[in-house]
C-alpha cells in the first residue's frame, strides 16, 4: 500500500486528505476508500449533479454527488472523532466507527440520473428495487467496491451494505449515516447554500461539532417504559446555533429544493421519462428519436440490470435532448424542448390560491389559525382528488415538519438534545421558535403559459369547497 496522502481540494472543507493519520486502521482504511474513488461506480457520481435540475435557477448549482460523498466522509470522520472524544475512549468501537465512515461515502452510489427526480419515476413505474439506497447496496456487493472493502475485513463490504438501509438508527455509530446530525445534511446543507449563491440558512458547523458531545437521553413514552439511549448532544454554548441549525435546514426546502421553477423542471422530466418507458413497453421506441442502443432505451428494457444502472446519468440526458426534441412522438418532442429551452410550464401556486380565497380571521390567535390552516389543507387535497379531471396538468404535492418531535425510542436519534444544568432536554421544549414553527406544505400545478381555462377551474374547485362559489 503507498504512503502518499492523498488530498482534495473542496471549497466547503478546504483540504480533505487520505491517509494523514497515525492510527494504523484508520490509516487502511483511508487507503482502501481512495481505491474505492477510483472505481466506475463512484466516479459516475462526477456526473450526476447533487441538485438536479436546481442549476435552471442557480446557475452555480452545478456541484455533484461526488464531491458531496467525499465531504460527507470528511465529515463523518469528525463525528467519529467527537464520539471518541466524549467518550474517552471507554466503550469505543473504532470498527463501527469505520464502517460508519464507509457507509457515509458511498451511500449515494445508487442515486440514479437527476437524483430524486428520477426516483419517483421509478416508483411510478412500481420499480421499488430501484430505489436509490437498494442500488448503493447492489453496488457494494455486486461490483469491484465490494473486494476493494473486503480488505478490511472479509465481512467489511457486507457491514457497509447492510448500513446504508438502516432505518432508523439502532445506535451513535448508525447516526453518523442517519439522525439529525447525520454527516450527509451537515455536508449538503452548507454545501447547496454555497453553491447556490443563497444568503440564509447559514450555520457555524464547526462550532457546533466543537460542542458536539455524547450523553445517555432518557426515553419514554406513554406506552413504553423509561430506558436510555446515548446519543449526540448539543452543548449550552451552541444551543443558538442548534436552534438556527433547525431553521436554516428548514429553509432550504422552500428557498432552494422545492422553488417553483426547479420543481417545474422535474415534473417535466418526469413527464418526459414515463413517455419514454411506455413507448418502449409498447414496442413502439423508434418513435422517441432514440438509437436501439441509446443507455435510456437499453435501461428501459432492463431496468433491473445494473450495467444499464451504470450507463445511466445527467449526461445521458442532456445529450439526448436533440435526438427526443425531433422525436415522432409529440409529447417527447414537446417535452424535450422543454427542458433544452428552459421553456418551462407556468406555475399556479394552489396553496397560495387557496389561502386567498379562505380569507384568514385573527391569525395572531394559534386555534384560529390552526383552524384556517386546515381548511386550506383541505382545500388542497380536494384538488388532489380531483386531478384526474385534469389530465395534462402536472401536479406537485410535499409536506415537511420543521422539527421531528420524540414519539417513540426509535426516533431519538431525530431530535437535538440540548445539555442544560438540570440534564438533557429537547429542542423542541426549549425553543419557542422551533416549538411553534408551522409545516412547510407545498401544492402546485403547471399548466401551458396561455391556460387560463384549467387555472379558472383550479380556483372553481377551491371556491365550491370552500361553500363560496359564484352562483
Amino acid at each position: 500500500m503507498s504512503d502518499k496522502v492523498q488530498r482534495i481540494r473542496d471549497p466547503i472543507h478546504n483540504l480533505i486528505e487520505f491517509g494523514a493519520t497515525s492510527n494504523s486502521d484508520q490509516y487502511q482504511l483511508e487507503h482502501v476508500l481512495w481505491k474505492v474513488i477510483k472505481t466506475r461506480p463512484f466516479q459516475r457520481l462526477r456526473r450526476v449533479k447533487q441538485l438536479g435540475f436546481s442549476e435552471l435557477v442557480f446557475p452555480g448549482a452545478t456541484h455533484t454527488r461526488f464531491a458531496h460523498s467525499i465531504g460527507v466522509f470528511h465529515t463523518a470522520r469528525k463525528l467519529a472523532a467527537v464520539i471518541n472524544r466524549s467518550s474517552g475512549g471507554v466503550g469505543f468501537n473504532p470498527h463501527k466507527c469505520r464502517v460508519a465512515m464507509a457507509a457515509a461515502m458511498v451511500h449515494d452510489l445508487g442515486h440514479g440520473m437527476f437524483s430524486h427526480a428520477f426516483e419517483s419515476v421509478m416508483k411510478s413505474l412500481d420499480l421499488s428495487e430501484t430505489k436509490h439506497e437498494l442500488v448503493s447496496q447492489r453496488m457494494i456487493r455486486e461490483t469491484e467496491i465490494a473486494e476493494i472493502l473486503n480488505d478490511m475485513s472479509s465481512s467489511f463490504a457486507e457491514e457497509v451494505a447492510a448500513l446504508i438501509a438502516v432505518k432508523p438508527p439502532r445506535d451513535l455509530y448508525d447516526a453518523i449515516v442517519a439522525s439529525q446530525f447525520d454527516a450527509d445534511r451537515l455536508d449538503y446543507m452548507q454545501r447547496d447554500r454555497m453553491m447556490t449563491g443563497v444568503g440564509s440558512s447559514g450555520v457555524d458547523v464547526e462550532w457546533l461539532l466543537q460542542n458536539l458531545e455524547i450523553e445517555n437521553v432518557p426515553i419514554a413514552s406513554d406506552d413504553e417504559e423509561g430506558g436510555s439511549v446515548t446519543t449526540f448532544v448539543v452543548g449550552p454554548k451552541a444551543y443558538h446555533v442548534a436552534e438556527g441549525y433547525v431553521l436554516a435546514l428548514f429553509h432550504l426546502y422552500p428557498n432552494v429544493y422545492f422553488h417553483k421553477a426547479t420543481r417545474g423542471a422535474e415534473k417535466v422530466f418526469e413527464a418526459l421519462i414515463l413517455r419514454v418507458f411506455k413507448l418502449v413497453r409498447d414496442g413502439h421506441a423508434l418513435k422517441t428519436g432514440l438509437p436501439d442502443n441509446h443507455p435510456l432505451l437499453t435501461f428501459a428494457n432492463e431496468p433491473r440490470n445494473l450495467d444499464r444502472i451504470l450507463d445511466l446519468d445527467d449526461t445521458t440526458l442532456w445529450g439526448a435532448l436533440p435526438m427526443l426534441a425531433e422525436a415522432m412522438d409529440a409529447e417527447i418532442c414537446g417535452r424535450a424542448k422543454q427542458l433544452r429551452d428552459r421553456g418551462l410550464l407556468r406555475c399556479i401556486d394552489v396553496w397560495s390560491m387557496a389561502a386567498q380565497e379562505l380569507p384568514p380571521e385573527k391569525l395572531e390567535d394559534r386555534e384560529r389559525r390552526r383552524a384556517w390552516l386546515n381548511k386550506v389543507n383541505a382545500a388542497c387535497d380536494e384538488v388532489g382528488r380531483r386531478k384526474a379531471e385534469m389530465p395534462d396538468v402536472l401536479f406537485d404535492s410535499y409536506k415537511r415538519n420543521p422539527y421531528e418531535r420524540f414519539r417513540k425510542a426509535d426516533t431519538v436519534f431525530n431530535q437535538i438534545h440540548i445539555k442544560q444544568p438540570g440534564g438533557v432536554r429537547d429542542m423542541a421544549h426549549l425553543s419557542a421558535v422551533v416549538a411553534s414553527a408551522e409545516p412547510f406544505r407545498i401544492c402546485r400545478a403547471y399548466i401551458k403559459r396561455d391556460d387560463t381555462t384549467t387555472e379558472n377551474m383550479l380556483r372553481n374547485i377551491i371556491r365550491t369547497f370552500s361553500g363560496s362559489a359564484v352562483r
